[in-house]
């Protein structure tokens, strides 16, 4: 009896202690901060306008900033009260929101005052069918805070950039990546002095690059590329004092490249690939000593490869001037980018010997050589030939051959042929004509087939064609 008494007693105490820790728990609820009404009911109309009606935030408990809440949306208090800082539309995360097939901007989006980031990921996916285009107005709203706006893969996001773009200045990243976006880049957007990376890659745009760009002194990634723009490069880019990735390839872009680009000294990446570069490598290249990649290939730059001073660009990794119209020998100076990783040179009209020094470079993975005019022998070891592979490509180099006997055939350079041993005749030096009955005391051929150089002309000029003729058809077989 006394048994069951001391186990009710602790069962009792049990039931209190966790009765005291749920009393706790909701105690802390009862105590937390709510959030915003005004601030939720436009959230929830936000992002009803992406997903659908059908989304009303019932399983979020107690809202979207409490224990339970969705992916995509973060808060911060202000005031005691708790307001949206970030909202994300999308499949990002997990538990993300999901646009409908058919989404609008409402105007309640720009009711979130405290908004610092917005972005939207393969949201607008359907550009015949729902095409949408982004809102003109009311992004000044959003002005105060917000640092961060993206719109990535959403073929379906149609139209120009809104110029009211320009009046986000506390904005940092401005991304618009892999959309159906059309017409020229704003002006304006040169006044976001505070933007750090900018990103207009993969759409539709065209015209020339704003010379406004230059301005934004704080700007550490411009990705331009894959899109319509022409024109020459404007000088104001030389004043992107901090830039470290600078990428435009895949466009129309032509004329030099400009000399201001030296003042780039921060610049890592610098891809100019697939435009219309011309006006050969200017020698301010020399000067951005921090590239770790440069890309021109597929451009007609022209010129050749001397002017440079490759042995300043000791951090280089990459460097790739395939396709480019360069002519000249191959510089021993570049076997001196100790960090090089991948060369390539290959679809240029490059000529001269390979400097055995490229095999010395220490991280060397692919040389890219073909399709040039190379000649003379490969001096490089079958141990490099072994190590590269396929990776070291120098077919399509007619007068390129190898060394046959040094290198054994399964370590020989893919489509490079042996160096073919020649016959050399030693002439016959005579002042005579053959068949006039003269002779020649100098005529060293005879003699060294063993015959008498006192024979008559008949026999000699018979005895030449026997022997040109023999030499004819060894050369065949050999």
């Amino acid at each position: 009896m006394m048994k069951i008494n001391i186990n009710s007693r602790v069962i009792l105490v049990l039931c209190v202690v966790n009765l005291g820790v749920w009393c706790y728990g909701e105690a802390d609820y009862n105590d937390a901060a709510p959030m915003e009404e005004g601030e939720k009911t436009a959230l929830y109309s936000a992002i009803q306008g992406f997903v659908g009606n059908w989304w009303n935030g019932s399983d979020l408990y107690p809202d979207p900033c409490g224990w339970t809440p969705v992916q995509g949306v973060s808060c911060d208090l202000f005031d005691g009260l708790w307001y949206v800082t970030a909202l994300s539309i999308g499949p990002i995360l997990d538990n993300y929101l999901d646009c409908a097939p058919i989404v609008e901007f409402r105007p309640q989006l720009f009711e979130l005052k405290h908004l610092k980031s917005l972005t939207f990921f393969s949201c607008f996916v359907s550009p015949h069918k729902h095409p949408i285009t982004i809102p003109s107005k009311n992004w000044e709203k959003l002005a105060g805070n917000l640092e961060t706006l993206e719109f990535r893969s959403n073929p379906g996001l149609i139209g120009k950039v809104p110029s009211s773009f320009g009046s986000l200045i506390r904005l940092q990243s401005l991304v618009l990546l892999e959309n159906g976006l059309t017409g020229e880049l704003p002006r304006n957007v040169g006044n976001l002095t505070k933007l750090k990376r900018l990103v207009f890659a993969a759409n539709w745009f065209y015209g020339r690059i704003p010379d406004t760009l230059g301005g934004l002194n704080e700007l550490l990634i411009l990705d331009l590329s894959r899109n319509l723009l022409s024109g020459s490069l404007p000088l104001t880019l030389g004043g992107l004092n901090s830039l470290l990735k600078l990428d435009l390839s895949n466009n129309q872009l032509a004329g030099s490249l400009p000399t201001a680009m030296c003042h780039m000294k921060n610049l890592t990446l610098l891809d100019l690939r697939n435009n219309k570069f011309s006006g050969g490598l200017t020698k301010s290249l020399q000067e951005m000593y921090s590239l770790g990649e440069m890309a021109l290939s597929n451009n007609p730059i022209g010129g050749d490869l001397q002017g440079l001073e490759w042995n300043s660009l000791q951090n280089l990794v990459v460097l790739d001037l395939s396709n480019t119209g360069l002519t000249g020998e191959i510089p021993e100076s570049i076997a001196e980018l100790k960090r090089l990783r991948f060369l390539g040179l290959r679809g240029n009209r490059l000529t001269g010997n390979l400097s055995p020094k490229l095999a010395t470079l220490p991280c060397v993975s692919a040389l890219y050589l073909d399709g040039n005019n190379l000649t003379g022998e490969l001096m490089f070891s079958e141990l490099f030939y072994g190590k590269m592979g396929r990776r070291f490509r120098a077919w399509n180099n007619p007068n390129l051959c190898y060394p046959d006997g040094l290198v054994s055939t399964g370590h020989a350079p893919y489509g490079v042929k042996p160096c073919q041993q020649e016959v050399t005749l030693v002439e016959a030096h005579t002042n005579s004509k053959l068949g006039d009955g003269n002779y020649n005391q100098n005529s060293h051929l005879m003699v060294s087939l063993g015959f008498s150089s006192y024979v008559n002309g008949g026999f000699w000029s018979f005895y030449l064609v026997q022997v040109f003729t023999m030499a004819q058809l060894l050369s065949c077989f050999l």
